[in-house]
């Protein structure tokens, strides 16, 4: 029989545990930590002998103190560290949410961006907070962003349902990006009865113009299951790998196929899809199980 000093003991122990663990959620993981992940695969219709590395960084979600300006240069020193020949900027710079000291301006956060550095550029898509932090662009039911305008003017490209191609010792490659797929809110205000996507994935296919392998950006995992064998790599974010995983799953993600698309890498049918788990928080400023993360993925 437990006696009541016992019980005392056993409680106090479970209430310090449950601030322990509280603290780790709300400030440790989400502020301090800062993990680097890394893949390699030859995924199918690579091109023999191209060897490539993209450093991807994906929700940063700016704000204080979670995400202030001079964390996210820390951030993209780190990135320049890992030596990737390209870098990719999977969407998601607003901030979110509403727990903040300060909204970070997308002056800032850009500025911060811009210090990345690689051979063969850094390269952006947008993300659905980015559109929804953006009275005008809901109004006005598309066009661009505050953060498309302050990505461009730091001389970053934003990929909105756009194929480039570019070349590494000779051996070309596609760099595709698409729009965001959940841009639009619904609202009377704005006439719109649902949540309109911007995302053109025939469009953007259709400017590959030959048989170099394409890596696919768009900020949502959703997109997958129409993304067709020709893309080698899709990358994406959004998820936050659901912010709390435990055993290998989130008991919340944002994405009609819940842990399906959560985090990590996954292989469907021959195709692949890396979904990062990000660097910022939306809804919550709370991360436990899943550390902010930059991914590096060896190719080839």
């Amino acid at each position: 029989m437990i006696t009541r000093r016992g019980f005392f003991k056993v409680l106090g122990g479970g209430v310090a545990g449950v601030m322990s663990l509280g603290g780790y959620a709300f400030a440790y993981e989400p502020l301090a930590r800062l993990a680097i992940t890394r893949y390699r695969l030859t995924p199918p219709g690579w091109t023999p002998g191209l060897k490539l590395r993209v450093v991807a960084l994906a929700d940063l979600h700016a704000c204080e103190p979670w995400m202030s300006a001079s964390r996210i240069a820390a951030i993209c020193r780190t990135a320049n560290e890992l030596e990737g020949d390209v870098t990719v900027l999977l969407g998601d710079y607003a901030a979110g949410m509403n727990m903040v000291t300060q909204y970070v301006h997308s002056s800032q956060w850009s500025k911060a961006l811009a210090t990345l550095q690689a051979p063969l550029g850094v390269h952006a898509v947008m993300g659905n907070h980015d559109w929804w932090e953006d009275r005008t662009a809901q109004k006005n039911g598309g066009m661009e962003t505050f953060g498309h305008r302050a990505l461009a003017d730091v001389g970053i490209p934003v990929y909105g349902n756009r194929s480039v191609r570019l070349e590494k010792d000779g051996r070309g490659f596609w760099l595709a990006g698409l729009e965001d797929q959940l841009a639009l809110l619904p609202g009377r205000k704005w006439g719109r009865a649902h949540i309109l996507g911007l995302d053109d994935l025939e469009g953007t296919m259709a400017q590959v113009t030959d048989d170099a392998p394409v890596i696919l950006l768009a900020h949502e995992p959703d997109i997958f299951p129409r993304v067709p064998e020709r893309v080698s790599l899709t990358l994406s974010g959004h998820t936050h790998g659901g912010q709390i995983r435990l055993l290998g799953r989130s008991p919340i993600v944002p994405s009609r196929y819940g842990n399906r698309y959560a985090y990590g890498h996954m292989i469907e049918e021959g195709r692949n899809i890396i979904v990062s788990g990000g660097l910022g928080c939306s809804i919550a400023p709370v991360r436990f199980g899943v550390p902010p993360e930059i991914v590096v993925i060896d190719l080839g």
